[in-house]
Formats: C-alpha cells, sequence, structure tokens
C-alpha cells in the first residue's frame, strides 16, 4: 500500500532537501579549501552545520510524519549543540562523534529510502547516500588516527557527494510532484 501522505510531505518539501544538500556540497568545499586551519574552526563549521541539517531534519520528519528523521534531526541538533559547548575536543573526539553521527544516519537514511521505494522513482539515490555516510562512519571508527588533514578532505568529500545526491532526490522529489499536481509548500 503507497504512504501517499508521504509522498506527498517530501514533495512538497522538495526544496528543503536541496536546501540540505546545498549546504552539505558548501560545507565540504569550506573542508577542501582550508584543510590546514585548526581543528577547532572545522569543529565549529561541522557542529553549525550538524545543528542546521538537523533544524530542517526534524522539521521534515514533522511534517512528513516519520519518526525516523525526527530522531537523525535531534541527533544533528545534539551533535552541534555539544560541538560550541566543548569546541576545544581533541580530533579523535570529533571523529568519534562523526563516526557514530554518520553511521546512525546513514542507516535511518537506508531506512527512510527502503519506506519510500515504492512511491519514488531513483530512491536508490538515498540508499547510497545513506550506505556512504555509514560506510565513513565505521571507516572512522577502524582508523581514527589517519590524522587531521585526511579526515577534513574526507569529510568534505562525503559532504560534497552527500550534498549532490539530495540535490539530485530534490529534483526528483520537485518533478514528481509536479506530476502528481502537488504545489511547493514555503513553510
Amino acid at each position: 500500500m503507497a504512504d501517499f501522505s508521504a509522498v506527498r510531505a517530501l514533495s512538497q518539501h522538495w526544496w528543503v532537501l536541496m536546501l540540505r544538500g546545498v549546504l552539505a556540497i558548501l560545507f565540504g568545499l569550506m573542508a577542501w579549501m582550508w584543510p590546514n586551519e585548526t581543528l577547532a574552526i572545522l569543529v565549529l563549521i561541522w557542529g553549525a552545520y550538524a545543528l542546521t541539517d538537523g533544524i530542517f531534519e526534524v522539521l521534515a520528519g514533522i511534517r512528513g510524519k516519520w519518526g525516523s528523521l525526527v530522531v537523525l534531526g535531534l541527533l544533528g541538533i545534539g551533535a552541534g549543540i555539544v560541538t560550541f559547548i566543548w569546541p576545544g575536543i581533541t580530533a579523535i573526539t570529533l571523529i568519534w562523534v562523526f563516526a557514530f553521527w554518520a553511521i546512525v544516519a546513514g542507516i535511518l537514511q537506508v531506512s527512510a529510502a527502503i519506506r519510500l521505494r515504492k512511491e519514488v522513482q531513483g530512491e536508490w539515490l538515498w540508499i547510497l547516500s545513506g550506505v556512504l555516510t555509514a560506510l565513513l562512519g565505521v571507516l572512522l571508527l577502524l582508523y581514527p588516527g589517519a590524522g587531521a588533514l585526511s579526515v577534513t578532505w574526507l569529510i568534505g568529500s562525503l559532504a560534497i557527494a552527500w550534498g549532490i545526491l539530495l540535490v539530485m532526490l530534490a529534483w526528483k522529489l520537485k518533478g514528481l510532484g509536479t506530476g502528481l499536481g502537488i504545489r511547493p509548500a514555503i513553510a
């Protein structure tokens, strides 16, 4: 049985995924452009991204009545707040926080994509995004001392790839909504 309300909510709010994708791409580019900056700056940039992304995720989850998106958003908000409270945390701590966040985020993304697979074509983009996110988390747990520079580039690469996949998914949802006569919601 199709969950048309979820498809409707996602189609109406395709722009939220687009915005999240653009923010992820910008975060990734900043990580690439300034790899030698102090880890504290990366921590704050990532904290701001996690907090902002978490807020958008909670809003999307509430509007779409998806508990898993709300949980993922709350995790992002929590990670962002912790980052601002303790900005001087070590590189290893950041890696571990990011790794656990990435694993949970990836699993929840795959779960959401599987739930949508009958309603949306191209759900593999969201599945791929979730798998890549979780895989990065596992790799960071296995090799936490890989070095701040390589971690910065790896996180930047993931953010850009994730952002591109979210932008692609947003365009697909926009097209689906247009085809179904669903108008985008602004707020």
